[in-house]
């Protein structure tokens, strides 16, 4: 009689899952994924297109910072770089959104070798400030290199059609955005079961042991960054998808920061977990509007005034009390409450 879940075999090792429940439980979400267009309006159809753009870009970040162990907080540069390929190359060069997408990623991977080379020999807080700087150079180069980029007039993109797929249609860019972040999601766990994504790892836990087991730091710290970056500029494309004029104002430091908050908030090393901090991430200002609007008048009025001061509050606080009381993030919360439920009664 078996006593306890066992891994017996290398096939059974490598398999994503080897649970039956959790492919059948997997299979019901993408069911109702696949259907929530039917039901929901366009506002939240908006609001889950946001959900996907963030989880695709919170996977790329977590493959970097979560599991790699290299903090960064040029979230917004990478994003700005995909999403103004994207855009470019649709309104000034006529490309078809299918190769503009790709070229998102592209680009920002190569601009991933020129700050991640010179960052090789740095790590913790240096790092962090380096890729920051990379981010503002972005920023300040896409609103003065008007000759290129618009500057501060912004890019407007019309005519998007994908695969068939008409993106003006709110409809239709959910199934665009669901299909990719599906993509990415399996992805990323084939590379964190893959022998790269266990030298990610061994370079978190600890750098020098792992160079001392033969792992090259500067070979996978450079494919950290270039497989991160990848995955962001593909969600910064999606959000020229999505809002059809981008400015640079899109791109701050509160993106940063928000990237980050997704993946400490869900669980860090975790695919789940970056999934998991990006919904809870753009779903929380909604549940604070909500909340504000049951509030008296007069709370109302003032607290809606001061909607976006209190939003980087409210993350800031997510962020605090995870670190302090859930670590392990939300995946963590998950499979304490999972653990508890398995082992009832005798549960402690």
């Amino acid at each position: 009689m078996r006593t306890g879940h066992y891994i017996e075999t290398y096939s059974t090792h490598v398999k994503l899952s080897d649970s039956r429940t959790v492919w059948h439980w997997i299979g019901i979400l993408l069911l109702i994924l696949v259907t929530f267009p039917i039901l929901a309006s366009n506002y939240f159809l908006a609001l889950a297109i946001t959900v996907f753009i963030a989880a695709i870009g919170a996977i790329g970040l977590n493959l970097l910072t979560g599991v790699t162990g290299l903090i960064s907080l040029g979230q917004a540069g990478f994003l700005a770089a995909g999403c103004y390929t994207t855009g470019l190359l649709i309104t000034d060069y006529s490309w078809p959104p299918e190769l503009a997408l790709l070229a998102s990623g592209v680009m920002a991977a190569l601009l991933s070798l020129v700050v991640g080379i010179p960052s090789l020999r740095l790590k913790g807080l240096y790092l962090a400030i380096t890729t920051m700087a990379f981010s503002f150079i972005i920023t300040h180069f896409l609103l003065y290199a008007e000759d290129i980029t618009h500057g501060p007039y912004g890019v407007r993109i019309e005519n998007l059609d994908f695969l068939g797929l008409d993106l003006s249609s709110p409809a239709q860019l959910y199934y665009l955005a669901l299909a990719i972040t599906v993509l990415t999601a399996v992805a990323a766990l084939n590379i964190l079961r893959s022998r790269v994504g266990r030298a990610f790892t061994a370079i978190r836990d600890h750098d020098i042991a792992a160079r001392m087991m033969g792992i090259s730091l500067t070979r996978y710290k450079l494919i950290a960054f270039v497989v991160s970056s990848f995955i962001v500029g593909i969600a910064g494309g999606l959000m020229a998808f999505q809002f059809q004029f981008i400015n640079v104002d899109l791109f701050n430091l509160l993106l940063s920061v928000e990237a980050l908050a997704m993946i400490i908030v869900g669980g860090l090393g975790s695919v789940p977990g970056a999934i998991l901090g990006a919904i809870f991430i753009v779903l929380l200002p909604e549940a604070t509007r909500e909340v504000i609007d049951l509030l008296p008048s007069g709370i109302t009025d003032l607290l809606s005034t001061y909607i976006y001061e209190l939003r980087g509050l409210l993350t800031g606080l997510a962020i605090i009390i995870m670190l302090r009381l859930k670590p392990h993030g939300l995946i963590g919360l998950w499979q304490d409450v999972k653990r508890y439920w398995t082992h009832w009664p005798l549960s402690v």
